[in-house]
Parts: structure tokens; C-alpha cells; sequence
């Protein structure tokens, strides 16, 4: 079975940055989409950032500019550069393929960001 170990996470002050790793320890990994979700308290997860296996990024419209998805094939690591962080960005984040659905797909542990000053 496919494991996804997140890591990273931390607390940071308003405008600092973070750069979160996802290990998949899958066979297939350098032929899947893969994507950083993230949940906030109260909120529904959501999908923050994507990228196709041949490096094409999408990302939500609130963290254009500041967030970068990049992948390492060959480590099978996707990551997430965070800039100028928010604290709307708390949030627990997930790594994950693109689509994946709570309750249906397996799901790692995330990784916690908290931005506060």
C-alpha cells in the first residue's frame, strides 16, 4: 500500500516561509499528478497546489505568488515552498494525487503549519 509521510509543518511569524516534503512510497509515483491539500479548523479540506508529472503547476487563487510546487521524481517527493505566509494559512497540509477524496483514498498524517505572530 501506498504510505504518503508529510513533513515540514511548523510555526512561523507572519511573512516567513516554510518548505514542506511529501515521501510516496509508491511504484508509480513519477506518472501521477500530485497535490498539496490543506485543512483549516472548521473548514473543508481543500486543494492548495497540483502538478502533472510532466511539472505543469495550478495552483488556488489565495496562495498564487507565494506558494511553489515542485517534484523530484527520482526521490519520489513532491514538496511545497511556502513565501510570505498568511495567517489564513494555518492549516494542516496534506500531500496527496490529484483527484483524491476523504473517506475514499488513503491519506497520511499531515503535517501542521501554524502562521501567528
Amino acid at each position: 500500500q501506498v504510505q504518503l509521510v508529510e513533513s515540514g509543518g511548523g510555526l512561523v511569524q507572519p511573512g516567513g516561509s516554510l518548505r514542506l516534503s511529501c515521501a510516496d512510497s509508491g511504484s508509480i509515483f513519477s506518472i501521477k499528478s500530485m497535490g498539496w491539500y490543506r485543512q483549516a479548523p472548521g473548514k473543508q479540506r481543500e486543494l492548495v497546489a497540483t502538478i502533472t508529472s510532466g511539472g505543469i503547476t495550478n495552483y488556488l487563487d489565495s496562495v498564487k505568488g507565494r506558494f511553489t510546487i515542485f517534484r523530484d521524481n527520482a526521490k519520489n517527493t513532491v514538496y511545497l515552498q511556502m513565501n510570505s505566509l498568511k495567517p489564513e494559512d494555518t492549516a494542516v497540509y496534506y500531500c496527496n494525487k490529484v483527484p483524491a477524496i476523504l473517506g475514499r483514498d488513503y491519506w497520511g498524517q499531515g503535517t501542521q503549519v501554524t502562521v501567528s505572530s
